[in-house]
């Protein structure tokens, strides 16, 4: 199967469908494009997720399956806040 190159000058481009993504590695969809506004809220509504580091393309991810958060339904536990204080509010 063919990855798709995404165009870094066409952020309303569809990324392909995710029946499409790669099974090695797992759940890699597509490469390239750009973190716009407007395709990152594309993505993430396809349940697609950018990975990048610099001076490297933009890899486009969407594992089987994918964990998806309701921040609404959470429960964080009273140990996990803890944790959470500790490392970000020292």
């Amino acid at each position: 199967m063919q990855l798709t190159v995404l165009d870094p000058h066409k952020p309303e481009q569809d990324f392909p469908d995710l029946n499409k993504a790669l099974h090695e590695p797992e759940g890699l969809l597509a490469i390239g494009g750009c973190l716009s506004k407007k395709r990152l809220l594309n993505a993430y509504r396809h349940g697609i997720f950018p990975w990048y580091n610099h001076d490297e393309p933009i890899l486009w991810w969407s594992p089987d399956p994918r964990l998806v958060l309701f921040p609404d339904k959470l429960i964080v536990s009273r140990s996990l806040r803890k944790t959470l204080r500790k490392i970000f509010f020292q």
